[in-house]
């Protein structure tokens, strides 16, 4: 084994990437590479990058410029790998750029420039192939790319459209995972709602029975797993209101990740994101008369080009109304090659920053309250971690690395036990409890 190809990796950027990673570490392994953690140990290193915002690019050709001088060789894949100019003006010794889901090219430049081992006992992969996550929680990408335009991203143009994939391929994968020990699916796509459109949710097949690849039987077929499913990236399309019965069923966990980026009508008509507040506000206590431990995360941009005094008071407003359960926000940052940049009235950077703290300042309170308001009940914890203090872990209202934490008073437990634990403190963000 010493005469072993080693690689190592850098994954950075959003879920969906990091299962774009996943898929190239599994090749890899799978044809008898080593994966290492240090750039000392590696033949050659991988930079899976992201190209978002103006923050994640100069992070990413931060994390290309340490790997080429602590190893020297590197490739580089990913969103910002789309950008292949940018990335070979900041480094132009690198050995190979490609985009997102470029796994052929990747692993083509790998063996231009470290040929695979020869010996087939070498090839082995564990069940579920390789992943970053612990091994009782695993993301699961049901499609790639998207069709909207919205002027404040560029992902369609690093990603492009729309492209689903089967659901008897993804409900397959989801087994697998579950058979390696995993309990909790988290789903991502770009735009989780759409999925299915681009093929007509046309008919796959999953264990000899017929299933179509829409998001509704897809979740339904989920449910039957037996382990948390929880949803990510969902645009409020009609479509949703189907999955909030399967929620209050129990069939998948009563959270949606929903990403509104305001309230005002007008600037969501310039963002070509066509939605209205009130539509929402309805449907939001529609989905909680249905599903009453629903919980409901979303994101927003404040200071979006244009954002008048009013409009951004709207939005403020919106939040008292809709009782939000986790928010995060962001102040508009202008990307490269996004419609939005050009839009008139940009906001002076001071402005951004007071709405930004003054939209904080609204939301904390109320996600304040709504933990508060838990204190006293029975919930079901996944375990993250076990430290000196007790175990870490998350209820089902928390997703992993963005939501809060539940600090459990017990050490008796593994990471990955589900386990009921009586709530008896929250603060801002977390939970306390002792098991019940």
């Amino acid at each position: 084994m010493s005469s072993q190809p080693k690689i190592g990796f850098i994954s950075l950027g959003c879920p969906k990437a990091l299962v774009d990673s996943e898929r190239i570490l599994t090749k890899l392994r799978a044809e008898g590479y080593g994966i290492v953690p240090t750039y000392t140990d590696a033949d050659l290193v991988v930079v899976n990058t992201c190209g978002f915002i103006d923050s994640a690019v100069e992070e990413s050709l931060d994390a290309i410029g340490e790997a080429l001088a602590e190893n020297g060789k590197v490739i580089v894949t990913g969103c910002l790998g789309a950008r292949a100019d940018e990335v070979l003006a900041a480094h132009p010794q690198v050995l190979s750029v490609s985009g997102p889901q470029a796994y052929e090219q990747v692993m083509g430049a790998v063996h231009e420039h470290l040929p695979p081992p020869t010996d087939p006992f070498t090839a082995l992969i564990p069940p579920g192939g390789i992943k970053l996550t612990p091994r009782h929680y695993a993301y699961l990408k049901i499609s790639e790319g998207c069709n909207h335009r919205c002027t404040f991203c560029i992902i369609p143009s690093m990603r492009g459209d729309l492209v689903s994939r089967p659901a008897g391929d993804v409900l397959g994968e989801a087994e697998s995972l579950v058979q390696a020990g995993v309990k909790e699916l988290l789903i991502v796509s770009q735009d989780t709602s759409a999925y299915g459109v681009d093929v007509r949710y046309g008919t796959s097949f999953w264990k000899g029975r017929p299933v179509k690849t829409r998001l509704l039987e897809l979740a339904k077929a989920l449910g039957e797993l037996g382990v948390w499913v929880r949803m990510h990236y969902i645009y409020p399309y009609p479509n949703v209101d189907d999955l909030i019965p399967l929620m209050a069923e129990g069939l998948i966990l009563p959270y949606l990740d929903i990403p509104l980026q305001h309230a005002s009508q007008r600037v969501l008509k310039a963002m070509k994101r066509p939605a209205a507040a009130e539509n929402t506000l309805r449907r939001i206590e529609q989905w909680r008369s249905i599903c009453h431990d629903i919980t409901l995360r979303s994101t927003f941009i404040v200071g979006f080009p244009g954002e008048t005094e009013a409009e951004f008071e709207e939005l403020l407003q919106f939040l008292e109304a809709a009782q939000l359960d986790r928010v995060g926000a962001f102040t508009y940052s202008p990307v490269e090659g996004a419609a939005a940049n050009d839009l008139a009235d940009a906001i002076p950077d001071d402005v951004k920053d007071e709405r930004y703290a003054r939209f904080m300042e609204v939301q904390a309170r109320i996600s304040a309250a709504r933990l508060q308001a838990k204190i006293g009940r029975k919930l079901a914890v996944i375990i993250d971690e076990i430290d000196a203090e007790g175990a870490i872990g998350r209820s089902m209202a928390d997703a992993p690395e963005i939501d809060g934490q539940v600090f459990v008073d017990a050490q008796q437990l593994q990471v990955g036990d589900i386990v009921e634990v009586n709530i008896t403190d929250a603060d801002e963000h977390d939970l306390f409890g002792v098991l019940a």
